[in-house]
């Protein structure tokens, strides 16, 4: 007999299973956090200013997820109205050492990361003699350990409390059932505090089991949350590709945060792109591969210059677990967001809650087929028009048709 494959087993997720997760942008005071707000955004919400606290309140903006299946789609079916996808995104006022404890905005900056489901942490690694540091100089290794400090010392102190609480309850003892539940529920969070005191670990770096997740929820922990690391050069070391702080931040970050997304990026040059049209944007793209292609050595790989903020904006889905599924036609074309692994009749209530609770069918046809074939009568007639039922998970990038009943008034 041929040996057993062995089971991968999938780390379960922490996080509320939404789909209109937030994401927040964290970082020390002048980094350059609300002038990238801005740029991601095309918004004028953000207060980017040279002094800290300039972004008092979280400011928000929603984000086009860039898709080229979506603008397939809409070539495709011409429709009169377009919906993509799309990620909110929120400003945070700049962090402080001894945020933990009150210092600058402190416990407000902490409570508006505890409201989003994921951060973009943003490093400064550029020199600027106008721009204030907070530390008084750029050393992107002592802000990475200083913000990862604070948040794990602010979720010490709510798991501190959470014990407290717990522990007032089961001292009274007891056999009944919600007694045994309150002990597991203790047990858990014990494990939690161990694992932010002793092993001196975020809570998202371990692996937790069903039920440890969904207690782990309940508390909102701030280093329970995805993060996306955003590296700000400036312009000239991003277009080139180097920046002398560079192998010790991957370093920092494979030695504490191992697995976490490291993305270069410079501020100033997508806030220069963000003030030009999209055909602007790209000629000052290609100009500046083309300059720093004549400049390179011959035989070595020239850089390719170009915006980072697409990728930032797919990666964080990806990191929030987020997929996409498509309605089509005419009168519309919409790429709606669900998490991965959702079954057809959550997904159909993503589109309207009736449908999830009626629910019949979902007709699917994968968009790889429509691309390939061209058009819904061949994916029909090559038989890849797919009937499915309530067990169905629905894959990412499945356009899909659901019939539903009528709802119970």
């Amino acid at each position: 007999m041929p040996p057993k494959k062995a089971v991968e087993e999938k780390k379960i997720l922490l996080g509320r299973p939404g789909n209109n997760l937030k994401s927040g942008i964290v970082g020390l005071a002048n980094v350059g956090k609300s002038t990238l707000f801005q740029a991601i955004t095309k918004s004028a919400l953000g207060n980017p200013a040279n002094y800290p606290y300039a972004t008092i309140d979280p400011e928000e903006a929603r984000v086009i997820v860039p898709d080229e299946r979506f603008d397939w789609l809409c070539e495709h079916y011409k429709p009169a109205s377009k919906v993509p996808a799309n990620l909110t995104i929120y400003d945070i006022a700049g962090l402080t050492r001894g945020a933990s404890t009150g210092a600058g905005l402190g416990n407000s900056f902490l409570s508006h990361i505890r409201a989003v489901d994921a951060i973009f942490q943003v490093v400064r690694c550029f020199d600027d003699a106008e721009i204030i540091h907070v530390e008084g100089d750029v050393d992107p290794v002592r802000d990475l350990t200083i913000i990862n400090e604070e948040l794990r010392t602010k979720d010490i102190e709510f798991v501190t409390k959470s014990l407290e609480a717990i522990r007032k309850q089961t001292a009274r003892g007891g056999q009944s059932m919600e007694m045994k539940k309150l002990k597991e529920e203790q047990a858990i969070i014990e494990a939690v505090y161990a694992c932010l005191t002793e092993e001196k670990v975020d809570v998202r770096k371990k692996n937790w089991g069903p039920k440890e997740v969904e207690i782990i929820n309940k508390l909102l922990l701030l280093t329970a949350k995805p993060v996306i690391f955003l590296i700000n050069l400036s312009e000239r070391d991003y277009i080139r590709k180097g920046n002398k702080h560079l192998g010790k931040i991957v370093q920092w970050i494979n030695t504490n945060m191992p697995g976490d997304k490291v993305i270069p990026l410079s501020v100033s040059f997508e806030e220069r792109l963000a003030g030009m049209s999209e055909e602007e944007a790209e000629e000052e793209c290609k100009r500046l591969t083309a300059e720093i292609a004549a400049k390179t050595p011959e035989g070595k790989k020239a850089p390719i210059v170009n915006s980072a903020l697409p990728k930032i904006i797919t990666e964080m889905r990806s990191v929030l677990n987020l997929g996409s599924f498509f309605t089509t036609g005419t009168d519309e074309v919409r790429q709606w967001t669900i998490r991965n692994g959702t079954k057809a009749p959550q997904a159909a209530g993503v589109i309207h809650t009736d449908f999830e609770k009626t629910f019949i069918q979902a007709v699917v046809m994968k968009y790889d087929d429509l691309k390939e074939l061209g058009d819904e009568n061949e994916v029909k007639a090559k038989g890849k028009l797919l009937t499915k039922g309530k067990e169905y998970t629905v894959e990412d990038g499945d356009i899909i048709l659901f019939k539903a009943g009528a709802a119970k008034s």
